[in-house]
């Protein structure tokens, strides 16, 4: 018997398994990648009586390794919060799945631990950008304003060092990430004591120079699209970029295009923060893409896409100019 933990490369997968492992410690094989990487259950060889632990990846797109490993017999734990389509009925699937458009996996699973652990939730909540319900959660823990803070910009950098081509375009890989922010049932104790934590903010603040940089190719008030460069600091800014764009302009929506360099474009499309819904339903209309409500993605969208993919943009949520 064999225990797997399998989990997005972002924060909110990465806190999302601190609070269970905090809780309920075990030894496991640690599977996860790129905050793109999204069909990791396939990368599990299942057997009768292993524990699968699967967090913060879109059970669509895991329908068939997670129904393989059923039949095999290995039991499965499932919480996520991206479009699940048909949640399959079986004795050794324990799902827990919301998608609403307030929600992450690390609050799901805060709720499932009866705040046991809610530090890590929050920093995972802040991380996939879930201010209000983020802050909310840790004023009632007693968090004052300036811990808040910390705790914001500690989850942007994990989430950050999610985003990229390849994993050389990380700082680092994210399990080793989570192996640096496991030993800390604190999250102001990682912030203050882990110099790895200092070496990631900087880089992201340098990348972040750099996005801030860039005007936008196209807006109005309801959308603005971003066509940024095959460079490895776009690569890894782009869904914290998104993020930024959101909160300062909540009323309208953001897609970001990042040359791939071989005809085609990955885009982040971040839904007005202010309604926080669309996202995934446009970019389920291109071949590689899915999300959730407020935020969602396009892994390759060909070049001669493009122009149709900003029609449906216009469609989904307004005009640009």
């Amino acid at each position: 018997m064999a225990n797997y933990d399998v989990f997005n490369g972002d924060a909110d997968g990465i806190c999302a398994l601190q609070q269970l492992r905090l809780q309920t410690p075990r030894e496991a094989t640690l599977i996860s990648g790129l905050k793109r990487d999204i069909d990791l259950l396939q990368r599990v060889d299942a057997q009768a009586g292993d524990e699968i632990t699967v967090l913060d990846v879109s059970l669509d797109k895991n329908r068939d390794a997670l129904s393989a490993a059923l039949a095999t017999g290995a039991r499965v734990f499932y919480a996520d919060h991206h479009f699940p389509g048909e949640i399959p009925q079986h004795e050794l699937l324990d799902c827990h799945i919301d998608v609403a458009a307030d929600t992450c996996t690390s609050l799901i699973v805060n709720k499932l631990l009866d705040n046991a652990q809610a530090r890590w939730a929050v920093v995972g909540a802040f991380g996939d950008n879930f201010d209000q319900p983020a802050t909310g959660l840790g004023r009632s823990l007693g968090l004052d304003g300036d811990r808040l803070e910390q705790m914001q910009q500690l989850g942007i950098c994990l989430n950050y060092n999610g985003y990229g081509f390849e994993l050389d375009d990380l700082l680092y890989h994210p399990v080793d990430l989570y192996g640096l922010v496991h030993p800390y049932a604190d999250p102001l104790d990682f912030i203050e004591n882990e110099k790895g934590y200092a070496d990631l903010k900087a880089q992201y603040e340098d990348d972040m120079a750099r996005a801030r940089t860039f005007a936008a190719d196209s807006e109005s008030t309801s959308g603005a699209i971003y066509l940024l460069p095959n460079e490895g600091w776009a690569r890894r800014i782009v869904g914290v970029m998104g993020n930024d764009l959101a909160k300062q302009f909540p009323d309208r929506a953001h897609a970001l295009l990042v040359d791939m360099g071989d005809g085609h474009h990955r885009v982040s499309v971040r839904a007005p923060y202010n309604r926080k819904d669309g996202a995934d339903e446009l970019c389920r209309q291109f071949p590689s893409g899915g999300g959730r409500k407020a935020a969602a993605g396009i892994n390759a969208l060909a070049q001669d896409s493009v122009a149709n993919f900003i029609d449906r943009f216009n469609l989904q949520f307004g005009e640009v100019v």
